[in-house]
């Protein structure tokens, strides 16, 4: 028997499953990655069921605050160890923000349309795109785009969730007028969640340059425990216009029990045409093409920035089992619209599991597991405010910002398009937008300097799809739809 047998047949079948030892990881790491990355994107579960219970015009919505968070925590629990499983990526899912929000502020209401109506778009969208990547045209659009425009989408999503976490943690602000943003209330910081906040990432940082194992997760959780004090001496409540400096959106208190039965209401709650009779064909055929570009780019995004994070990205810039990946990641699009509760999407939330040394799909059965049981101990998962998580957003922010100098900025053909990619992302609020800009301009400047034949044809017709979405509103307003 040779050495590799020898060593391989020693492995647990847990390791071998998973290939933790050959990825370089452990189980106790994949196990503190899952529990970082579970935290990270644990405020869906409260902001997706505040999203989704908005009544439009006497339209009610699938369920109670409630019973969506149950529906949001079972599908999210499903899909993320369906990704640990079959994909063995370290990749977490839940419903999607941005298409939660176009569900609830767009969707709704447009002529009469009901949320089952557009859960049904939901699942029609999430078929195409498995459709697309079943044939194999998803992941040959991914295969087809240039690696250092890849490194450049990957710097953009940590640029884009370190503002994230700046913005959620109330750090960085919107002024009613001046600049566009300002640093905490008038260029200050100010209230005691912006203390836990500064507390939680020095501490982080403390501990990362000190080599501490389970820095991150060691951060979130000690920073909740200083927001319960705080909260239960100063009770500070939620932050609204008159309380400015109270908790971004979660106060750290416990209500009640800390255990509650949930409820699975909204699950099947889709009208998988309904929304034909309502708007027509042809408004049908832009709104799935809307929510697909959004979904199909934003999942390459978040799969490349994982990927690089955790070095497991081949010589091409290409994760192992792509296809796998973007199957789990289109069948979650279908999963979310039947749950009733929006199309579930990869998060980029996981890189901050692979930051804390998540490599395998290991760890994303540890969320998902999480997210089941997050069913159980809403209330206790409900403590754990926006203050306590997003630090760890900002720190992975940085070291996916490290992978700029992959980048050969003395080629502009490569460096502008790289650069548009990376500042859209944070300045446009959009994953999409930032791709969509890095490929419009690759594809111009590649014929401005007579490259036309080594442009992949996919990445001509991804700048044609790029350029109808960035103009949908005039085409649509030409045919005459809302």
């Amino acid at each position: 028997m040779s050495t590799a047998s020898a060593t391989n047949a020693q492995l647990s079948p847990l390791d071998r499953f998973f290939k933790i030892s050959q990825r370089g990881s452990t189980v106790a790491r994949e196990v503190r990655g899952g529990l970082v990355t579970f935290f990270s994107m644990s405020y869906i579960l409260v902001l997706n069921p505040l999203i989704l219970s908005t009544p439009h015009d006497g339209i009610a919505p699938l369920g109670t605050s409630a019973q969506i968070a149950s529906g949001t925590a079972f599908i999210a629990g499903v899909m993320t160890i369906l990704m640990g499983v079959v994909a063995n990526y370290p990749l977490a899912l839940a419903a999607g923000l941005g298409i939660n929000a176009m569900v609830a502020y767009t969707l709704v209401g447009m002529h009469g349309m009901t949320y089952a109506d557009a859960m049904g778009l939901i699942v029609i969208e999430g078929l195409v795109i498995l459709v697309l990547v079943l044939t194999g045209f998803r992941e040959a659009v991914f295969r087809a785009v240039p690696a250092q425009l890849k490194t450049a989408i990957s710097v953009g999503l940590g640029l884009f969730i370190a503002l994230i976490g700046l913005i959620d943690s109330k750090v960085v602000r919107q002024p009613q007028g001046g600049t566009p943003l300002e640093l905490g209330l008038g260029g200050s910081l100010q209230g005691w969640p912006t203390l836990v906040f500064m507390f939680g990432l020095f501490l982080t940082l403390i501990l990362m340059v000190r080599k501490v194992r389970g820095a991150i997760l060691i951060g979130i959780l000690s920073s909740t425990v200083l927001a319960v004090i705080v909260e239960a001496v100063a009770n500070l409540g939620a932050f609204n216009a008159e309380n400015k400096t109270g908790w971004s959106l979660t106060v750290p208190h416990l209500n009640g029990s800390p255990f509650a039965l949930p409820s699975f209401e909204t699950l099947g709650k889709f009208s998988l045409l309904g929304s034909i009779d309502k708007v027509g064909i042809v408004s049908v055929v832009l709104l799935v093409f809307t929510l697909l570009l959004a979904d199909f780019f934003d999942t390459m995004g978040t799969m490349i920035a994982v990927g690089a994070e955790g070095d497991l990205l081949d010589s091409e810039g290409n994760p192992p089992k792509t296809r796998e990946i973007l199957v789990v990641d289109s069948l979650a699009a279908v999963a979310g619209g039947m749950g009733g509760v929006s199309s579930n999407t990869s998060y980029i939330e996981s890189a901050t599991g692979v930051g804390e040394g998540a490599r395998t799909g290991l760890a994303s059965v540890v969320t998902g597991c999480l997210f089941f049981l997050s069913m159980f101990i809403a209330p206790l998962v409900g403590m754990v405010p926006y203050e306590a998580a997003t630090p760890a957003l900002v720190i992975v922010g940085f070291l996916m910002m490290t992978q700029v100098a992959e980048i050969d900025w003395t080629d502009l053909e490569i460096a502008i398009p790289s650069f548009l990619t990376i500042a859209m992302m944070p300045f446009s609020y959009s994953i999409t937008n930032g791709i969509g800009a890095g490929f419009l301009s690759y594809v111009v400047l590649a014929v401005a300097r007579g490259k036309v034949k080594q442009i992949h044809p996919l990445m001509w017709l991804t700048a044609v799809l790029f350029l109808v979405y960035f103009t949908l509103a005039p085409i649509k307003a030409i045919l005459g739809v809302s």
